[in-house]
């Protein structure tokens, strides 16, 4: 409690103090307590004559000297128009006067400033628009600066002169130059002072013509590149009593196309093919004329026209260039009339034709006649010593292109460059290999001899084999059953190509297998673990992959049934149990390779027997070479059995001789009496052997024959 009434008696005190006294009186030391100008007189200057620096001064708590401020200050000028201020320097725009104020911490200085010109005015010799004419020369104008009393210098070479449009007239410390027709306004400025006059320009012409010094068609100039060149002359026609002047030397000559025609005081050139305007002009008149250009041939023709490659080592080449006007005219030769040009000299030089090369490197030999030209790219590489390719045998299919073989070449300082695109191929045979565009492409099937010339080096041969894609690879045994530890022969393949032509190819083929159950050994599989695996098969574009099963050896197959009666257009499976050393069953049915030994009667797929027509047949099969085999017969099929009569009345001791025929699904009748089984439901009545019935005594009975499950009825009545 007592604490707190210290610190309030302790806060009134302070409180007293600060209104006491100012808060400058307490500054702390490095504080800014007044600014000052340096200067503090008014500031009297003339517009563009004068400028003054001021300064602000600081008074810093603890110093004696005082800080300079100016820079730091923000200055204001009220009427920045009049005269501007910038960090304490001030600049006179024009007459009037001015408060300058400069601010700091909070501090604010101000000062008068006023500012006048130096002369009372400045005035030109010239006043109002003048009128000059082009040609005029020796103008000028004076700029006057006029003093209080009246009293006038000519200050015509200090003055700042400008011209309001260059291209009618241009002025220098009162000199002027005309340029061309039109208007212009001259200004001078002299101290802050400004006078000026209006200028107009006209041409003393009132046209200008250009005339060919011979005579010409109206309208356009024609020419052709290399005629001689044509001289126009510029007459200009005066305005004022029509006179004509000759001004070709004097006049300004351009041509819309210098790289087409060319112009030099009115004397014209034709370059190359193209349009150009010609235009001249001469005080303030123009004329101007279309100059159209052609070549006197139609064509320029180099031979040879492709780009040439040549080594250090080669001798120079000679081109002829040659030009024509139709397929009807004779090609005039004008080898050594054109002009040859090299882009890269130190490469290749040329002179009338004769390319001769010189350092490693390109060019580009340009041949120009009469305004057509043509262009030959010409490499020129080091001297070759040798060439050499990885492939010196190469097979293609018939249509397929492959890209030419790498080549690298060897260089008299032993380095290896890669050359590929710069070997020259040849086939020995067109029709089934060409060389097209970096590709041998195939034509037709055979085989061909391709060589690749570079320089001087031993040429490089390439023999190549031209076959029809494969369409299939045919196997004769699609899978393989193999005993442990025992080998068996790889099937035979035919391979069908695209044109239907077969070719054995077993020993072509390349086979691999997949997995450790089995091995490839001279031609044969060998078993090796029990397990599967597939057998690979690949020739040319074409491969085919076999089923291989490794497996213990089989002692004992099992078939059933191993004889089998079939009606026509019908199928049976065939079942077939193999037995292993150790007594277990496997199901074999699918994996037998049934043959049957008459396809005409019986077919047989996998495990399905199908009849085809009647008659009989053998299948046989193996596994494991454990053979095997089934009896196949087919017959017809029994629709029906009829006979003569199925009810018959008979005398005791008469007898009856019936005829029994049997129907097949293929409409094939037979009597089949003596094959049929004959029954009587009571001997004692009636009696049947082979047909033959016998009336016994009075009753009756009931006759069956039956024939291949199939039963007839006869009725007999014995009275």
């Amino acid at each position: 409690m007592i604490g707190n009434r210290k610190m309030t008696k302790w806060f009134l005190v302070m409180l007293l103090v600060a209104v006491v006294f100012p808060a400058n009186v307490f500054a702390a030391s490095g504080d800014v307590t007044s600014i000052e100008f340096e200067n503090p007189a008014a500031v009297h200057l003339y517009v563009a004559e004068t400028t003054q620096q001021l300064k602000v001064l600081a008074k810093i708590e603890g110093l004696t000297d005082k800080k300079d401020v100016t820079s730091d200050s923000t200055w204001v000028s009220s009427d920045p128009s009049v005269i501007k201020v910038e960090k304490g320097l001030l600049t006179p725009l024009k007459s009037g006067k001015v408060t300058i104020t400069a601010k700091y911490k909070g501090f604010n200085l101000t000062l008068s400033a006023d500012s006048a010109y130096l002369f009372k005015e400045l005035k030109l010799d010239q006043s109002g628009t003048v009128q000059y004419k082009l040609g005029d020369e020796n103008l000028s104008v004076k700029a006057l600066a006029v003093d209080n009393d009246g009293s006038s210098n000519d200050v015509s070479a200090n003055a700042d002169w400008t011209s309001s449009s260059t291209s009618v007239i241009t002025v220098a410390g009162g000199k002027l130059t005309l340029v061309g027709k039109g208007s212009s306004t001259i200004t001078a400025k002299y101290k802050g002072l400004t006078a000026s006059y209006k200028v107009n320009v006209v041409s003393p012409y009132s046209e200008l013509k250009l005339v060919p010094e011979q005579s010409l068609p109206d309208g356009d100039i024609e020419m052709l590149v290399g005629d001689k060149e044509l001289q126009l002359n510029a007459v200009a026609q005066l305005s004022e009593g029509g006179t004509k002047q000759t001004v070709s030397d004097q006049a300004d000559w351009k041509s819309s196309a210098p790289s087409v025609v060319s112009v030099d005081k009115g004397k014209i050139k034709a370059l190359a093919t193209g349009k150009a305007t010609i235009t001249a002009s001469y005080r303030g008149v123009t004329a101007e004329v279309t100059v159209l250009v052609r070549t006197e041939f139609e064509a320029l023709i180099v031979n040879p026209s492709n780009d040439q490659t040549l080594f250090l080592s080669d001798s120079p080449v000679q081109v002829e260039a040659s030009v024509r006007n139709s397929v009807d005219t004779e090609r005039e030769i004008v080898t050594d009339k054109a002009e040859w040009v090299s882009s890269n000299a130190l490469a290749v030089t040329v002179k009338n034709g004769l390319i001769t090369p010189r350092q490693v490197g390109t060019s580009t030999v340009k041949v120009t006649y009469k305004g057509l030209s043509r262009e030959i790219k010409v490499t020129v590489f080091p001297t070759v010593t040798k060439i050499s390719t990885e492939k010196t045998s190469l097979d293609m299919f018939k249509g397929e292109s492959i890209s030419v073989p790498k080549v690298t070449a060897t260089t008299l300082d032993e380095k290896k460059q890669d050359f590929t695109s710069n070997v020259e191929w040849t086939s020995s045979d067109s029709n089934t290999v060409v060389v097209e565009n970096g590709k041998f492409v195939s034509k037709g099937t055979g085989k061909v001899t391709l060589t690749g010339k570079l320089g001087k080096a031993a040429p490089l041969v390439v023999e190549v084999v031209v076959q029809e894609k494969v369409l299939v690879l045919l196997p004769e045994k699609e899978n393989f059953s193999v005993v442990i530890g025992k080998e068996l022969p790889l099937t035979k393949v035919t391979a069908v190509r695209v044109n239907g032509d077969e070719e054995d190819v077993t020993d072509k083929i390349e086979w691999s297998l997949t997995g450790a159950n089995a091995v490839i050994k001279g031609g044969k599989i060998k078993g090796l673990v029990k397990g599967n695996a597939t057998l690979k098969g690949t020739y040319l574009n074409q491969s085919l992959k076999l089923p291989v099963a490794v497996e213990p050896q089989i002692t004992k197959i099992v078939v059933e049934p191993q004889s089998l009666e079939l009606n026509l257009k019908r199928s049976k499976s065939i079942k077939v149990t193999g037995f292993y050393t150790n007594g277990t069953k496997i199901n074999l049915s699918s994996k037998m390779d049934w043959v049957s030994s008459n396809p005409e009667v019986a077919t047989v797929s996998g495990s399905t027997v199908k009849s085809v027509a009647e008659g009989t047949a053998t299948l046989n099969g193996s596994y494991q070479g454990v053979a095997a085999k089934v009896d196949i017969r087919v017959v017809p099929k029994l629709m029906k059995l009829t006979v003569d009569e199925k009810r018959y009345v008979l005398a005791p001791g008469a007898v009856k001789t019936v005829d029994l025929v049997a129907e097949y699904d293929t409409g094939k009748t037979t009597s089949v009496t003596g094959s049929a089984v004959w029954t009587s439901s009571k001997p004692s009545v009636a009696k049947v052997s082979a047909g033959k019935i016998e009336a016994v005594a009075k009753g009756t009975a009931t006759i069956k024959a039956k024939f291949d499950n199939k039963i007839v009825t006869i009725s007999i009545s014995v009275k």
